[in-house]
């Protein structure tokens, strides 16, 4: 079975690309740059989850709508006055900033979620565990523990219907919300108990008073020493193009964007690094399938 070539590349190296991915995505506002960002992590998205990341990536849709058009409802600044709401002018600069600062959020929960399937828990530790044991811990825990709390919600929500406790499609709104308050309360006593156990079970197994060990041995490849060339050295062509003003976005009061210049060629091809690198390996699996 094909796997992600990304993922099998030295932790190091999938942290250093996230963590410019991921940070570029806070900074920059320019919309070309922000269209590069939210193509290629999507297309990235997709690659790790198949049929099941359009459900999540349809679900940002929404949400990029639902904040572009609220922004101009706190942010008033801009000339451009569309309309006015409750006495409020509703700007078309503030409607473009709203626009920017959206895809910027959608970009960053993008590659986040990438960053949740390539990095995993093991990797983290492997890669932090002797240099900030204790911090690593308490990180992996966090990453954890939105996806395992989601799981456990759904399953004492299914549990209590079964025994006829749960709220159904009748009920009211009080009755919906009682539910909901103590599925909630059941989460944080069983998140509360579950990290106390957690500690003592570290701390008794002597976590963090001597070098660790890992479950699987990370060494740096052909591929990985290459990738360590080419990930900074692309991200430094963004930062001098960053710096040569080519990202520059203005939109309140004035709209101003920095012409579309060659400083979108390193990102991309910055982005497209896990792609083309799955892709790559894509085409050689299918070869070999072929050859069967």
């Amino acid at each position: 079975m094909m796997t992600d070539a990304f993922s099998k590349c030295h932790p190091a190296i999938n942290f250093l690309f996230f963590a410019g991915a991921i940070g570029a995505s806070v900074m920059i506002q320019h919309p070309a740059f922000l269209l590069v960002g939210i193509l290629t992590g999507a297309s990235y998205y997709l690659l790790l989850n198949g049929r099941k990341g359009w459900k999540t990536i349809l679900g940002l849709v929404p949400l990029f709508l639902l904040l572009t058009v609220t922004n101009p409802l706190f942010n008033t600044y801009g000339k451009t006055v569309l309309f006015n709401l409750f006495g409020r002018p509703y700007t078309l600069e503030a409607l473009y900033y709203g626009a920017a600062t959206a895809s910027a959020f959608v970009v960053m929960l993008l590659w986040f979620g990438c960053y949740n399937k390539v990095l995993t828990s093991d990797k983290f530790t492997s890669l932090f565990g002797n240099l900030i044991p204790a911090i690593s811990l308490v990180l992996v825990m966090v990453f954890r523990m939105v996806p395992n709390l989601m799981r456990k919600a759904g399953q004492l929500t299914g549990a209590r219907k079964s025994i006829g406790k749960g709220a159904g499609e009748n009920s009211t709104n009080k009755e919906k919300l009682n539910d909901g308050m103590t599925v909630l309360g059941a989460l944080t006593s069983w998140a509360l108990e579950g990290s106390v156990v957690t500690g003592d079970s570290m701390r008794s197994r002597g976590y963090g008073t001597a070098k660790r060990t890992s479950f699987m041995i990370y060494q740096m490849g052909i591929a990985d020493w290459f990738l360590l060339i080419l990930i900074p050295t692309l991200m430094a062509l963004v930062i001098i193009a960053a710096c040569f003003g080519q990202m520059a976005a203005t939109f309140t009061p004035d709209f101003h964007l920095a012409p579309l210049s060659w400083g979108v060629i390193p990102y991309a091809l910055y982005l497209l690094i896990p792609t083309v690198l799955h892709t790559k390996e894509a085409i050689q699996w299918h070869i070999s399938k072929s050859k069967i």
